[in-house]
């Protein structure tokens, strides 16, 4: 573990001492060799049930996956800056590379703490480098609003869950997730148990983010830069889910679940209706993400061994596919310099290399067969038919809506005309195609070979 963990804490010297010539070259030949390092985890924990597992610091098949995602997409994140910081002078490149890499460090590190208080602790400082990077490179004159909106939701609902760690820590004398398992907690009466859930699937669902919480998502997104929107879509908003399954110790039965679970199914349908009128193209795809975190948190609640799998499968193929989808409309931003749809017409004639690649995104968000999309989604509407036949008319509602706007947003991006100010884009350059196809590769490969993540 430690051979993976060293490489990435030193990417944060690197970014200040490389030689400015070579800056992005090593930066992003160095991630990329971490993250083929990282992939044998995805052999070795799925074979044993903890393959790392001390006092600080473990993995098991729920947050390798996730692990593995996030160093994937980090020389990702690179190359696809390289365009937004050209202009920049010197140390703010190597400010935006040291936030990115000390961003990943601490990604890792929540995703494997064995302890709640230094999960908590890792999960409140990757609010840090994301704050700077939307505050500093967003392209936007809101991006001031943006982040403070995203500060303040996350610690808003980040505080009860510090409190319900030490309650939790006092009341077992130790707050290990692996102990806290076995040994379930023993809570007094219903009151304590509703305030304790709560308190802790607070923080969880803000950052997933539930609908009716999820309003600092759509303006962080659409603010941020292209390294931003692709960590938060990716990564960040996993955490929640990932949380949510980490705290199931703590998860006693309570009535709280039902209007929780009500407002997630309700969250798909309305978010995916906000969908069908959105012109901006990035905010459409934010609010795309809060419809697949709302089936993500219901599974996460549900907490049958077949809707964790669904959940995890279904946070890998979203991560992969809204980050390719925030890379596209990055693409056309950086060549257009507006993110109305209206604008973006016939894209299909300046750029019909991309058409192909907003096919396959367009296809893999509203979840055709044979995606890991689809399966991910499948194993959650049977989960949760299973746990109340209710539920499959807001899901396959919000499967049919998505399938809309999902093709909606292909057919107006790609065909029409192209309008006046467009007739004199630039092709795809190499680097966005590579960028393209580290995107598509893994969804391809998992679809064929589900049983890496399952």
């Amino acid at each position: 573990m430690l051979k993976i963990l060293i490489p990435t804490m030193m990417l944060i010297p690197s970014a200040i001492l490389v030689q400015y010539k070579h800056l992005f070259t090593i930066m992003t030949s160095y991630s990329m060799l971490i993250t083929l390092f990282s992939l044998q985890w995805l052999h070795m924990p799925m074979m044993l049930n903890n393959m790392f597992s001390n006092q600080y610091l473990f993995i098991d098949q729920i947050s390798t996956p996730l692990i593995i995602l996030s160093y994937w997409l980090l020389p990702v994140m690179i190359i696809a800056s390289q365009n937004h910081l050209k202009t920049e002078p010197e140390p703010r490149k190597r400010g935006f590379l040291m936030n990115i890499a000390t961003l990943q460090a601490l990604l890792v590190f929540t995703l494997s703490a064995n302890s709640m208080t230094s999960f908590y602790i890792f999960f409140e400082a990757t609010l840090i480098p994301t704050l700077i990077i939307i505050t500093r490179w967003g392209s936007q004159p809101k991006r001031l609003t943006a982040g403070t909106y995203f500060m303040y939701y996350t610690l808003l609902g980040s505080l009860p869950l510090l409190i319900a760690i030490l309650f939790l820590n006092n009341q077992e004398n130790n707050s290990n997730f692996l102990m806290l398992t076995l040994l379930k907690p023993n809570l007094h009466n219903q009151l304590t148990n509703n305030i304790l859930w709560l308190a802790c699937m607070t923080a969880f669902l803000v950052k997933m983010p539930l609908y009716g919480l999820h309003l600092w998502l759509p303006k962080a997104h659409v603010e941020a830069p292209i390294a931003g929107s692709m960590v938060l879509a990716a990564v960040l908003l996993k955490l929640g889910g990932y949380g949510i399954i980490r705290m199931a110790p703590t998860n006693i039965s309570t009535p709280l679940i039902y209007p929780v679970i009500a407002m997630a199914t309700w969250g798909i349908i309305m978010t995916a209706l906000t969908c069908l009128r959105k012109t901006d193209l990035k905010a459409l795809i934010a609010y795309s993400s809060v419809g697949h975190m709302g089936l993500v948190a219901s599974a996460t609640l549900i907490q049958t061994p077949w809707s964790t799998s669904g959940a995890v499968i279904l946070m890998i193929a979203h991560g992969l596919t809204s980050s390719m989808l925030f890379c596209l409309a990055n693409m056309l931003y950086e060549r257009t310099n507006t993110r109305m749809l209206i604008a973006l017409r016939g894209m299909h004639k300046a750029m019909p290399m991309m058409t192909s690649y907003w096919l396959i995104a367009s296809l893999t968000n509203l979840a055709l067969p044979p995606t890991i999309n689809l399966i991910g989604e499948i194993q959650i509407m049977t989960t949760l038919f299973n746990w109340s036949p209710l539920t499959i008319m807001m899901t396959a509602m919000g499967a049919a809506i998505t399938a809309i706007y999902s093709l909606q947003m292909f057919m107006v991006t790609q065909q029409g005309h192209l309008t006046k100010n467009s007739k004199e884009i630039s092709p795809a350059q190499t680097r966005e195609l590579l960028i393209m196809i580290l995107h598509t590769l893994p969804i391809l490969l998992l679809t064929l070979k589900l049983e890496l993540i399952y």
